[in-house]
């Protein structure tokens, strides 16, 4: 089953048709069948990734460093659709799919279906997480990795968002393979003054890469961003469940905790 073509800020009230509804479904059933991901987020996770935190602690030791590395400058919210445990099928799959190989195909067609089902139906919590009504705009993490061409994420996505993109590149001599936020590391164009951006990932194992970009698209003017990634990596022993978006009020919280 191929998915229709959506606009994320739409989905709402492509939602509410008969046969529209009857489609989500499927492509919910699908999903399941094709990438099985865990259930409810345990509670003691951190606030911003929902990484393990240690006992007492709201953010995990990476998020602690960004907030203390940009303060204001981070994404608005942060939400994984998944936990990728090293060694799962997700976890596979987010390799995969931009590999190169004769599966890749049908790796980068269920992550979508995972990304699109997720949007279509926690986006506008995580919207207004991010104090953003709906996201005028969308932008990808540029690759760690140097590759040419379009990131392999955007090159999936694209056909299903329609939302105009910001650019964004590595700037140069910046390290690809930093694993610490880097305020300098990533340009965005123009056209994140004064968006609400919809910055998605892959993966996210300590944020530095998302992080970066996000200062790098508040810095540009945006005044809102909303990361969403695919697949948070965790150990394999003993993986966190699925997160779900957390509600305006945690945010709330988490942002008072920083004054």
């Amino acid at each position: 089953m191929s998915p229709p073509s959506i606009a994320v800020m739409q989905a709402p009230a492509v939602a509410r048709s008969t046969s529209a509804s009857g489609s989500w479904d499927g492509l919910r059933a699908v999903r399941r069948a094709a990438l099985p991901v865990p259930g409810p987020v345990a509670p003691a996770a951190c606030q911003v990734c929902t990484g393990a935190a240690r006992p007492g602690y709201a953010r995990c030791y990476q998020c602690e460093l960004h907030a203390q590395s940009a303060p204001g400058l981070l994404a608005d919210t942060v939400t994984p659709v998944a936990h990728a445990a090293k060694g799962s099928s997700l976890a596979r799959d987010l390799w995969l799919y931009k590999a190169g190989r004769p599966a890749s195909r049908a790796a980068g067609s269920r992550l979508l279906l995972l990304l699109l089902v997720f949007l279509h139906d926690h986006g506008p919590r995580v919207w207004r997480h991010a104090g953003m009504v709906r996201p005028s705009h969308v932008c990808v993490v540029p690759s760690g990795r140097g590759r040419a061409g379009p990131h392999p994420l955007r090159q999936l996505v694209a056909p299903y968002l329609a939302l105009p993109w910001v650019g964004m590149y590595p700037r140069p001599g910046s390290d690809p393979w930093a694993r610490s936020l880097d305020a300098g590391r990533f340009h965005a164009g123009q056209q994140a003054a004064g968006a609400a951006v919809l910055l998605l990932d892959d993966t996210w194992a300590s944020g530095a890469s998302a992080q970066s970009a996000a200062v790098a698209l508040k810095r540009a003017g945006a005044r809102a961003v909303a990361v969403v990634v695919i697949g948070r990596h965790v150990p394999a022993a003993g993986p966190l469940p699925l997160p779900r978006p957390r509600s305006p009020a945690s945010g709330r919280a988490r942002a008072a905790q920083d004054q």
